[in-house]
């Protein structure tokens, strides 16, 4: 899934991003290369040509964190992308591990407090605990009413990303689902980068590839996100639009486990969409607990 010629793809990616305007430099029509010349890079890093050559050719395998921060500097990465480089940077000092002893039942187990949690959040607030491969590991009543029947599907399908790609309805339920997409392509590839030997997650990466042409265009780009929070716009056939607020929190440990929270501002129509969502779907009472007159 990563090998040591990711860090040098991922820096030509973001030297082909950057323009030479951007630095204060000269463009014009004679520029032979999109972007920035690996000489200006190492120009503007502070560090020799032949060194900055040899990071994107994968022959330098531990730069210290001074050159990854000059570079990270030099083509303005943002923090997520910085974060990425050093995973990257990182790959080839790990003490590696067979891919079976990565996918551990770690990532996919929900402690019963966090269960507990989503079902007291059920009747106001959809919620969901997901992986870094994008698994839905547990979910409240109001969560299938966004996304899709998670107990009708099998585990196997219970995945985000899978949604995203290989479902159609994903393009009716996801008002935005252009940035959906480039959002989830984004997350994977950091995943990917901090966790290169996840056998699920390289499965997960085929699979995607195989069958979504747009998948495949969105993950050559080699974009990295990792979204806290921001506005979802969903289509839902009982209530109409709504535009919720999501608030993404990492969760404590190795698990690399996020908690996944959707809420809308009180008597706001998206608000109120949500009460009449919980109303609706109430679960039926059991015939022996109705009242007797």
């Amino acid at each position: 899934m990563a090998d040591g010629s990711e860090l040098g793809k991922f820096l030509q990616s973001r030297r082909a991003r950057i323009s030479p305007e951007q630095l204060g430099l000269v463009g014009g029509p004679r520029r032979r290369v999109r972007g920035l010349r690996r000489e200006e890079v190492a120009q503007f890093a502070g560090i020799s040509v032949e060194y900055y050559v040899r990071l994107e050719q994968g022959r330098a395998t531990r730069p210290s964190d001074e050159v990854l921060d000059a570079i990270a500097r030099a083509l303005h990465l943002t923090e997520v992308e910085q974060a990425h480089l050093r995973d990257l940077a990182r790959l080839r000092s790990r003490r590696r591990e067979p891919a079976r002893a990565r996918t551990t039942t770690t990532h996919t187990r929900v402690r019963p407090e966090l269960a507990h949690l989503l079902a007291a959040m059920d009747q106001q607030v959809p919620a969901l605990v997901i992986n870094f491969r994008m698994d839905v590991l547990a979910w409240n009543r109001l969560a299938t009413q966004l996304f899709f029947d998670f107990d009708a599907s099998p585990p196997a399908r219970r995945n985000l990303a899978r949604f995203a790609f290989l479902d159609p309805a994903s393009q009716q339920v996801f008002l935005d689902w252009p940035e959906v997409a480039r959002a989830t392509v984004g997350a994977l590839r950091l995943a990917a980068g901090r966790h290169p030997e996840d056998a699920g997650l390289a499965a997960l990466l085929g699979e995607l590839s195989v069958h979504s042409g747009q998948f495949g265009r969105l993950w050559a780009g080699r974009d990295v996100k990792q979204r806290t929070h921001g506005v979802k716009r969903f289509a839902n056939p009982l209530v109409g639009e709504l535009s919720l607020h999501y608030e993404n929190f990492e969760l404590p440990g190795e698990s690399g486990q996020r908690l996944i929270t959707f809420t809308a501002p009180p008597d706001s129509p998206a608000h109120n969409a949500l009460r009449l969502l919980a109303l609706w779907t109430l679960p039926s009472a059991p015939a022996d607990s109705q009242p007797t007159a």
